[in-house]
């Protein structure tokens, strides 16, 4: 059985809507937890804000660039490539420890305002890394 394959500009284009679908998502999560109480909603965006481009700075954007080198340096002589390999077998163990981190997170006693923190740093990590990826696009294009 062959391993389902795309071109790597759709492996790319992919990459880049499911970083940005999941970071958009969490930063609308936590804008809703935030709204729910105001209080001290500036605080914990800008906590969240800075945290989020260092994470992006130093995490991220790191895999990022690995995913699209790896994207295109696999299989040169063909036109198209497995379609999971755009990360590496680490990457995928790394989204099921942050998603089981979230869903612990979300069902924890911790209120739902200092989660929003946590989500806005990762979600806008993910939606700037994401940016990444759109540029490739341009750039090859």
């Amino acid at each position: 059985m062959k391993a389902p394959a795309a071109r790597r500009e759709t492996l790319v284009l992919v990459a880049g809507i499911v970083w940005s679908l999941v970071g958009l998502t969490l930063v609308s999560v936590a804008v809703a937890w935030l709204f729910s109480s105001p209080r001290c909603a500036v605080i914990l965006v800008l906590g969240g804000a800075v945290a989020g481009y260092v994470i992006y700075r130093f995490g991220f954007s790191h895999l990022a660039r690995q995913n699209l080198v790896r994207i295109y340096a696999q299989a040169p002589q063909k036109d198209r490539v497995c379609v999971f390999a755009f990360q590496n077998i680490r990457s995928y163990f790394l989204i099921v420890i942050m998603m089981s981190l979230g869903y612990g997170l979300r069902h924890s006693g911790i209120p739902k305002t200092y989660l929003a923190t946590i989500y806005i740093a990762t979600g806008l990590a993910l939606t700037l890394s994401s940016l990444l990826y759109y540029n490739r696009l341009r750039v090859v294009s």
